[in-house]
């Protein structure tokens, strides 16, 4: 089932209707629909809360509006089988991200598709421990990186990635997470060399 977040500093087009009724509907910020496609996720409520947590920050932070995502939770083997598939390249990463072909604004009530995620769990989990990081941090890092792509933000030039990193900082401050990049050798970042952008 979706999990609609909440994003409180964006107002939606009817939100300047002074009509609007006591019942009406809040406006919808990103709508994530995470689903357990594969792999051992400890604890799947754990991993959905965070995955919504990290949403809402991104659409707080960028404004965004009724806009949908979906999430898949997986194993490295079907990422590994998605990314050789689509890439070449038949080894795990931690977020493939599948932006949708049609990037129209939604009008009305309608839902904007943004496009899916898909994380690998051997690779996060195995991640986290490596950079000693708790795993859910992790994995909202990754959310929210694997997000920016499908909003069209990539790090192929410096300038890119200087621009994405710095979205993802002020992003994961609004969580209580600490700057990923303070370390500048930091070898698993997602921009420097683990998430893998499947363009349409």
């Amino acid at each position: 089932m979706p999990a609609n977040v909440q994003a409180p500093s964006v107002t939606s087009p009817e939100a300047s209707d002074t009509r609007a009724s006591a019942d009406a509907e809040p406006p919808i910020g990103l709508c994530v629909d995470v689903v357990h496609e594969a792999g051992d996720w400890d604890s799947l409520d754990a991993a959905t809360e965070a995955i919504t947590a990290a949403a809402a920050a991104l659409a707080s932070e960028l404004g965004i509006a009724k806009s949908e995502a979906c999430v898949a939770l997986s194993s490295d083997a079907k990422v590994a089988q998605l990314n050789a598939d689509y890439r070449g390249k038949p080894t795990p990463t931690n977020v493939l991200s599948f932006p949708a072909s049609g990037k129209a604004a939604a009008g009305g009530r309608q839902m904007r598709m943004l496009g899916d995620l898909v994380l690998g769990a051997e690779t996060v989990a195995r991640e986290a421990a490596e950079l000693g990081l708790p795993p859910a941090h992790h994995l909202q890092h990754l959310t929210v990186h694997g997000l920016l792509h499908l909003l069209g933000y990539d790090h192929e030039t410096d300038e890119e990635a200087q621009v994405m990193e710095a979205l993802e900082v002020r992003i994961l401050e609004r969580l209580g997470i600490a700057n990923p990049y303070h370390a500048v050798d930091e070898p698993l970042s997602p921009c420097r060399q683990q998430t893998d952008v499947m363009k349409s």
